[in-house]
């Protein structure tokens, strides 16, 4: 079960985060391009592994579908913010780069955010005591 303060470290949490996400959104929509399209940019140049990343992984990363994702991809790619190829090891999947005005859009919006991730810093660090969390984890 969980406590009272559980019920405030939550709250305070969700609270944070929908400030976090308001930022965002008009930080991004500030630089001339919507919340969606900043997240993609955003993913292509956080992407983790050695190759672009593909449609099915931004997908993923966006929580989206693939439909929906590729038609960003296209708008995106039509504002001159990315570019689809062939992937390099497999023709058949599409790998997304970023131009380079979609990463000096995404690392001008980025830089934006430092200040709110500094702040955020504690709160992304929620406190469950380890018998609260062991008593939430079903067999």
């Amino acid at each position: 079960m969980l406590t009272r303060s559980d019920y405030i470290s939550l709250s305070d949490f969700r609270y944070q985060l929908a400030r976090f996400l308001g930022f965002s959104e008009r930080a991004s929509r500030a630089a001339g391009i919507t919340p969606t399209q900043y997240l993609l940019l955003l993913h292509i140049r956080g992407h983790a592994a050695g190759a672009a990343p593909g449609v099915g992984e931004l997908a993923q990363r966006l929580q989206a579908s693939p439909h929906g994702t590729t038609a960003l991809i296209e708008r995106c790619r039509k504002a001159g913010l990315v570019d689809k190829r062939p992937g390099a090891h497999d023709r058949r999947r599409a790998e997304v780069l970023l131009t380079a005005r979609g990463r000096r859009l995404v690392e001008r919006v980025a830089a934006r955010h430092r200040p709110q991730l500094t702040q955020l810093h504690d709160v992304f660090r929620l406190r469950i005591p380890a018998e609260a969390a062991r008593r939430s984890v079903r067999p």
